[in-house]
């Protein structure tokens, strides 16, 4: 060893999906949207000017914050913005998790949480989800340094009704509850509400799914002025310009068209709904998703041997190698002609064993 490797950070990274480089693939992998952002975006792209890009971007982020509160109806100083919800996450990490007390997190979930814990040198603590994936909410009243679930779970797609979360952030006024939404708009209730009553919740939301703008990065959380205080302390002192100006007038301009918004998530919600079918008379089995993905696994087709034949078609899911859940694969609902590509090969792979 190397006398200077001995100082380096050794952290077991994060493997995001995979981006296959061809364009005629079926990708139902990484759980982005499969239709185009608000028109209003490619209209507002078309005139951002190239002189524009030679200035710093505003640090306050000023033209997102405000489209965002007017949206959401919260002052903006309840408000915070970043390079997707991973920035807003690590942020948070960074900013709330310090106590010498484990942070706690579903044993089945977002993978960053265990790599952003060890970056940063969080001790944590897994909780187990139960036999059915569902999160057990006495798990979570233990004293802690912090909480963080997503919610919907990922991978799993399930949904903790909004009573359950109410009763944790109720059960733990010495730490910050963090809610990662990322799909939320996908179905269930946001905890959002329960920011007006309680100054120790987060919740974190993401435009890589439901806005289509996965490419821009664009994340945003909503809690109590302090908590948003104290991550824009952290923010400036870590990095004053974290998003460009291209992100914050797309994204402004993505939050002000709520009816292409509210079609795109009715027509990923009938795809879901189709694919529930056609998946169960294929044989799969599934936790019910209120994502934008399913989490399906197969009584005699190997999840492992099904990615894998599934690849070698250019149809690109999920699979996790990971205990307890190395029989499942992750199935973003893609558009209906996509999802027809994936029943058809699902349907002769069956047929030729």
């Amino acid at each position: 060893m190397k006398p200077w490797m001995k100082n380096v950070r050794q952290v077991e990274p994060y493997v995001p999906g995979e981006q296959p480089k061809a364009l005629n693939v079926t990708k139902l992998n990484t759980n982005e949207n499969p239709y185009p952002p608000a028109p209003g975006v490619a209209e507002k792209l078309m005139q951002i000017q190239a002189n524009h890009l030679r200035r710093y971007p505003d640090p306050n982020c000023g033209v997102l914050v405000s489209a965002l509160a007017e949206y959401y109806q919260v002052p903006k100083e309840r408000m915070f913005v970043g390079v997707g919800s991973d920035d807003v996450l690590a942020m948070a990490f960074m900013t709330f998790f310090n106590s010498d007390k484990p942070i706690l997190f579903p044993d089945i979930s977002y993978a960053f949480y265990e790599v952003w814990a060890d970056m940063f040198r969080i001790p944590f603590e897994k909780q187990l989800l139960d036999a059915e994936f569902r999160l057990v909410k006495e798990d979570y009243y233990k004293e802690n340094g912090g909480v963080i679930f997503p919610n919907p779970n990922a991978p799993t797609s399930l949904y903790v009704p909004l009573e359950a979360v109410e009763e944790i952030v109720r059960a733990n006024p010495s730490s910050v509850v963090i809610v990662d939404e990322a799909y939320i708009d996908f179905g269930g209730e946001s905890a959002m509400k329960l920011t007006e009553k309680y100054d120790n919740l987060l919740v974190v939301q993401t435009f890589s799914k439901s806005r289509s703008l996965a490419g821009m990065r664009i994340g945003f959380a909503i809690g109590h002025e302090d908590l948003i205080q104290a991550l824009n302390s952290v923010k400036f002192s870590f990095n004053s310009y974290t998003m460009n100006e291209t992100a914050l007038l797309l994204g402004a301009e993505a939050v002000r068209d709520e009816a292409y918004f509210q079609n795109t998530i009715q027509k990923i919600i009938a795809a879901r709904n189709e694919a529930e079918e056609r998946l169960q008379s294929l044989g799969f089995t599934f936790p019910k998703p209120m994502g934008n993905f399913i989490f399906a696994t197969h009584k005699t087709l190997p999840a492992a041997e099904l990615f894998q034949a599934l690849r070698e078609a250019d149809i690109y899911v999920r699979y996790f190698n990971k205990p307890r859940i190395d029989n499942y694969l992750r199935i973003t609902v893609g558009t209906p002609e996509q999802m027809e590509v994936l029943y058809r090969f699902v349907e002769d792979y069956q047929a030729a064993r």
